[in-house]
């Protein structure tokens, strides 16, 4: 490991020392309070909890990039809905969102040494229209025969602002 790697797994670690010594959530059930799972976007500046008014044992979140209802997302929202009583769920995109700014082309050229066959089945879910890709996820998730019927909400949240706008 590099030392700058070394040096932030040293700072991670020190932190989960103090977490710990105040821990006290060890007795909340894994089912989520609320019976709710937030889709959100993996950047660094959306804290999802916060935005929400969340607090531990609320909510499952799911994160990755661009906050797309991929496959993977529905994996965890057939277990959410089916094993842990969720009943809604929250697609929350956002302003500003790296995955609007990119395309499959551009990811490609920065990783040539990938084959085109492995190109092939991979799909970026890029963001080509905000509201356009909201939309989406919101239906994938209604048209999804893996789930049972569930309430779904699309939000924006404005990284500059800090609010959310229910937009379906």
């Amino acid at each position: 490991m590099s030392p700058q790697t070394v040096a932030v797994l040293d700072d991670l670690l020190a932190a989960n020392v103090r977490y710990a010594e105040a821990f006290d959530a060890g007795h909340l059930p894994r089912e989520p309070a609320r019976r709710l799972v937030v889709i959100t976007c993996m950047d660094a500046r959306i804290n999802p909890a916060a935005a929400l008014g969340l607090r531990p044992g609320d909510a499952h979140v799911l994160r990755n990039a661009g906050g797309r209802v991929s496959d993977d997302v529905i994996r965890s929202l057939v277990v959410s809905t089916g094993l842990l009583g969720v009943t809604t769920v929250i697609v929350m995109h956002h302003t500003g969102c790296g995955m609007a700014a990119i395309s499959k082309r551009d990811v490609q050229a920065v990783l040539s040494d990938i084959s085109e066959e492995h190109w092939e089945a991979f799909d970026l879910l890029a963001i080509e229209d905000q509201h356009q890709a909201l939309r989406e996820d919101v239906d994938a998730v209604l048209q999804s025969r893996l789930l049972p019927p569930l309430q779904v909400t699309g939000l924006i949240y404005d990284v500059a602002t800090g609010r959310v706008q229910q937009m379906l």
